[in-house]
């Protein structure tokens, strides 16, 4: 789920507050508290609602998941963060002024002007650019970003990427020997293009799929988010890539083909082509799920819309019939998601969706009836 972000002056005994709802939040038992734990908190990653439920939880447990529910991997850093922050924790300047080193905030500038020549020679000059990384907190993602990662331009900083950032981007990957660039900082790159809106729009987001996956990146380490954002053509390229077609990408083809490899798929895998296929109101695939066991009443998981279920997204952008065969395999309608606070109703409130919102408030209303 998005990290929520720290207001432009925080406060830390408001932080501390939190932490203590926390607290009290996993002492209720309740499903959303389970589900933020089972996401920020290391020790927790994977873990079953009941399992999170039996396991001790103090106050320093649920001062980590908040400090890393807000981007910060630590409670020391998000108080450092509170009570001494630097110029990288300004959040409402662009990722490049925030950066501090001079040499390395060249090269990001040389890299969004499309100076092709100018950044070979500062690579040149400083050829451990190409290796360097920094370090941005508070933020959902692009924590440490290398260097190759910023031509990407997600997260956005310009709205727009130069004509020739193709070339810009053959320069960093051949500035020195192949080692320079690593297999993680190539495989980030790619998903932050795949899942890009701005490289989409530009035009240049296959061409540097491709170039990226001829530099060795992983195809298959983007395919997921390029699904899970919406980011159909990158799927479509990363899957010529050969990119590994999993259950969840399965989930956007025929029904055969994803029968087919549901039979060998993991627990983790069904769980997230759940959310996949209600997310696309893939109705067929939704029901073939149902019928292989899978719970409506789980949040989806960690990387999949993680803070609301099912029933949540056939509210905010799926069909009636969507949502009356969640209903009708026992979704419940009165679960609030764990960001906003709001049910399916509210959901499709929010969405301006009127026929869904009645269908669903119908619902709530007969059951907060007496039996």
């Amino acid at each position: 789920m998005p990290v929520r972000r720290l207001p432009s002056h925080p406060n830390l005994d408001h932080l501390k507050h939190q932490a203590k709802d926390l607290i009290k939040a996993h002492v209720a038992r309740t499903l959303a508290a389970a589900q933020l734990i089972r996401e920020f908190h290391p020790r927790f990653s994977g873990a079953t609602d009941a399992a999170i439920f039996a396991a001790p939880f103090n106050l320093a447990s649920a001062q980590l998941t908040i400090a890393r529910e807000s981007g910060f991997p630590s409670w020391t850093r998000l108080k450092r963060r509170v009570e001494k922050p630097v110029l990288s924790d300004q959040l409402d300047l662009p990722h490049q002024e925030r950066i501090e080193d001079p040499v390395f905030r060249h090269a990001v500038d040389l890299i969004d002007a499309g100076d092709a020549a100018g950044l070979r020679a500062h690579l040149k000059q400083h050829p451990k650019l190409a290796r360097q990384h920094v370090v941005f907190e508070g933020m959902n993602y692009f924590h440490n970003p290398s260097l190759l990662e910023f031509i990407a331009e997600n997260p956005i900083r310009h709205n727009k990427m130069p004509q020739n950032i193709v070339a810009v981007t053959e320069v960093i990957l051949e500035s020195g020997p192949k080692a320079d660039i690593d297999q993680a900082a190539l495989d980030a790159t790619l998903l932050l293009v795949a899942t890009g809106s701005v490289p989409e729009a530009s035009g240049k987001q296959i061409p540097l799929i491709d170039l990226l996956c001829d530099s060795g990146a992983d195809p298959s380490s983007a395919i997921r988010a390029a699904v899970l954002h919406g980011c159909l053509p990158a799927v479509q390229a990363l899957t010529r890539r050969g990119a590994k077609v999993d259950l969840a990408v399965a989930a956007l083809g025929s029904a055969e083909n994803f029968r087919r490899i549901l039979k060998t798929a993991s627990a983790e895998e069904r769980h997230l082509a759940l959310a996949v296929a209600t997310q696309y109101c893939r109705v067929e695939i939704v029901r073939i799920l149902l019928d292989a066991g899978e719970d409506p009443n789980r949040y989806n998981p960690v990387g999949g819309h993680s803070h609301c279920m099912p029933l949540h997204q056939a509210a905010g952008y799926g069909t009636i019939e969507l949502a009356k065969l969640l209903v009708e395999r026992g979704a419940r309608v009165d679960i609030e998601d764990v960001l906003w606070k709001g049910t399916p109703a509210g959901w499709a409130h929010h969405a301006g969706r009127t026929e869904m919102e009645a269908y669903l408030r119908s619902l709530e209303q007969a059951a907060a009836k007496p039996a």
